[in-house]
């Protein structure tokens, strides 16, 4: 099988890496790739919002299978222009890519669908957003309904900053979701769909904040860690039947099948689980802790998912133990990251068993490694124990220099409490 995988972030390294393992791949490309990735497989200059370029690479190629990595491509029609071609796409159509696209769609099919979800209000200009913050109250959560990276939340209880968000919003023509504040650890829960059938990977749990004990702005994710100890089995056949499964259901009977990986973002809330928000694609540093660990093969699974033939991959297949992924970012980030910062250390820790470096913002200029990201690099460790796998990562990370670099200190730490 020759794979074509579309994207330039660490989650585009974990996919590439994971489908390397899988022993009826014949070959990989990924456009347009970054330093990282282009150290295992070629690697092609594209920009990823041109569908038609997409289209014409995978043709060029004569690839078996397009994996899109981001959601900007899948927004911009990447699926289907590959579809129109007849070649398989793991990944979901612009139409099916919108419940990332705008969250009031998505509160839409979700309310369709009867999954549980925080009440909210679709907000269009100050005054209707200062009758949905009075409706609400604190802590405030105010989402920019489009495209944000990551980056579009604001979750405050100073009623004024959340107003400030929601005006910035407006300002450039948008919309804003306000809406309540859900209570309760969150969990990562990611749906490969063939369009009528969801398998379930294991869970994560990510860090959005950019610093230590959930502080600062939000960001695309500081680290994360998988499996949840504390997490009962249970929920993940829970959420499969309660969330996954009813979306799926409802993207179908709207005549816009989901193929490709329908991520549940949920909160455990003291009334039971409510889901925050769906995206259209892997999440970043999630996949980083869950593909890692995959032992089924990536390839024949993902293309099960885009030929409609998932029924076949009832079980999955997991490395024991643990993985945990802690994000280096560049000085600035998330607000203005500088690039063109030295990167060094990190080919010493690439060579410690169960350490892998999975690269994000990264480049190779005049032959020195540098950052061309806001997140530059993900160290991501395995071990038996939670505790263990913690400890080897942050050993990574100290063994890495990128000058004004910052990361969080704290990934998994209150989870190693429960470790076992």
């Amino acid at each position: 099988m020759k794979c074509l995988v579309i994207g330039a972030g660490a989650r585009e390294h974990v996919i590439t890496s994971a489908l390397l393992r899988d022993p009826e791949v014949e070959s990989v490309v990924v456009a347009p790739g970054n330093a990282g990735i282009a150290a295992l497989v070629q690697c092609v200059p594209i920009d990823v919002t041109d569908a038609q370029a997409i289209g014409e690479l995978a043709t060029e190629l004569d690839v078996d299978l397009v994996v899109v990595g981001p959601e900007v491509p899948l927004m911009a029609g990447a699926a289907d222009a590959l579809i129109a071609r007849g070649i398989p796409c793991f990944g979901p159509t612009s139409e099916a890519a919108f419940i990332e696209g705008s969250k009031a769609f998505c509160k839409e099919v979700m309310a369709e669908a009867g999954i549980p979800t925080a009440m909210a209000l679709v907000c269009a200009d100050a005054s209707e957003a200062e009758i949905a913050l009075g409706t609400f109250g604190p802590p405030y959560v105010v989402k920019d309904d489009g495209l944000a990276a990551g980056k579009g939340v604001v979750v405050t209880s100073d009623r004024s900053e959340a107003l400030a968000h929601a005006e910035s919003c407006f300002a450039v023509g948008g919309t804003v979701v306000i809406e309540e504040f859900l209570d309760g650890p969150e969990v990562s829960l990611f749906g490969i769909s063939d369009g009528t059938t969801v398998v379930p990977l294991q869970p994560a749990q990510d860090f959005k904040r950019v610093g230590d004990n959930d502080e600062g702005p939000n960001t695309g994710g500081m680290g994360a860690y998988s499996p949840l100890p504390w997490l009962e089995e249970s929920v993940v056949d829970e959420v499969t039947e309660r969330v996954l499964q009813p979306m799926l259901d409802a993207m179908k009977r709207r005549g816009t099948p989901f193929v490709g990986v329908l991520y549940a973002g949920l909160a455990m809330t003291t009334r039971g689980i409510r889901v925050i928000e769906f995206n259209a694609r892997f999440g970043d540093p999630e996949a980083q802790v869950v593909l890692s660990r995959l032992v089924t093969p990536l390839g024949g699974f993902l293309y099960a998912a885009a030929t409609g033939q998932l029924d076949s991959f009832a079980r999955l297949r997991w490395e024991p133990g643990f993985a945990v992924s802690v994000v280096i970012a560049a000085q600035g980030y998330p607000a203005d990251p500088l690039l063109g910062t030295a990167i060094s250390g990190h080919e010493i820790v690439e060579l410690e068993p169960d350490i892998t470096v999975f690269h994000g913002g990264t480049a190779q200029v005049d032959g020195e490694l540098v950052t061309s990201g806001g997140r530059v690099l993900s160290v991501t460790a395995h071990a038996p124990t939670l505790s263990q796998a913690r400890e080897r990562a942050y050993a990574g990370v100290a063994q890495i220099k990128i000058a004004g670099s910052h990361f969080r200190g704290d990934i998994a730490q209150n989870a190693c409490t429960t470790d076992s």
